[in-house]
């Protein structure tokens, strides 16, 4: 049975069991909460439901962050993936954020709330963040409406939390991120007209053009995989300013696609970053540069 997405006033919330977050990255934390609402569901035969909103409230109190781990389409898909019944967005917006923690669950909840709700132990909600778990539970109890906390997932002897998957990436460590993510970190956009200096050189890449507030893993040479008309194949990417180049051109995603010649301009274009390769290096000339990215290219071909 497939997923369905819907506004949350349209989705039956009595006698289910929920999970309830923003979701920023449905990573390994993240499945950990949802498994308990979908493992209650199964064994008590009721349906399990995701709540979560139409846009990460930071888009709406910090607009110049540019540290989403998803897109919000993204992560609804990511999240219908997980093998939940429903997927409820609520609308997030001035309004529902100045909503006090009671006011905010009267309204989700109008129709009927959840038999029950699974959240992070960490949870905050309502108008300047000011509910929290005990918060839920006492509005649960007066409600009919159990509301579990979940521990957060550890690894490593740290919690597993977006916060940390964005401080690897912006580290350039997209191994650990994806062991945080349980798949590697991907971003998606449109191929857009680059500098052309790639194919001067006879190595045509893909420039990569993303929503301006995801998260960009850190300047760089990776070793990825590319997913775009249908078909995936090996990238050697580079991220950022080359040194070479300096003063030059401006920040860019460059993939080139091992093994395909397809003309992909205007076209979707998903990069799944695997390993990085190296740290941007300044090279004394051309030959040498060319040299190198050949060096990038047969490093990128050794992925499984």
């Amino acid at each position: 049975m497939s997923c369905e997405v819907l506004p949350a006033k349209d989705v039956p919330f009595s006698g289910a069991s929920c999970a309830f977050g923003v979701f920023d990255g449905v990573h390994e934390g993240h499945r950990f909460i949802i498994e308990r609402a979908q493992e209650d569901a199964r064994a008590r035969g009721r349906r399990a439901v995701i709540i979560t909103f139409s846009q990460d409230p930071s888009e709406l109190f910090c607009p110049e962050a540019r540290d989403k781990l998803m897109g919000n389409d993204e992560r609804l898909r990511a999240l219908a993936a997980t093998g939940a019944d429903a997927v409820a967005v609520v609308p997030f917006n001035g309004e529902v954020a100045a909503e006090g923690p009671d006011a905010f669950l009267d309204g989700l909840f109008a129709q009927g709330a959840p038999a029950t709700l699974f959240v992070g132990e960490d949870v905050h909600f309502g108008r300047g963040a000011q509910g929290a778990l005990a918060d839920l539970q006492t509005w649960g109890s007066a409600h009919g409406m159990e509301v579990r906390g979940v521990p957060l997932l550890e690894r490593d002897g740290a919690p597993v939390t977006s916060t940390r998957i964005r401080k690897r990436l912006a580290a350039g460590d997209v191994e650990e991120a994806a062991d945080l993510l349980g798949r590697p970190y991907a971003l998606e956009g449109r191929v857009v007209s680059g500098r052309q200096a790639g194919r001067e050189m006879g190595i045509c890449t893909a420039n990569l053009s993303v929503a301006a507030d995801r998260l960009v893993p850190a300047d760089g040479v990776y070793a990825a995989y590319a997913d775009v008309q249908g078909a995936r194949c090996k990238a050697a990417v580079s991220v950022g300013v080359p040194v070479t180049f300096e003063g030059v051109t401006e920040s860019t995603i460059e993939a080139h696609l091992l093994d395909f010649d397809q003309d992909i301009y205007g076209d979707a274009l998903t990069l799944s970053f695997v390993r990085r390769l190296r740290p941007m290096v300044k090279f004394a000339s051309t030959d040498e540069l060319v040299a190198q990215i050949q060096q990038d290219i047969a490093r990128t071909r050794q992925l499984p």
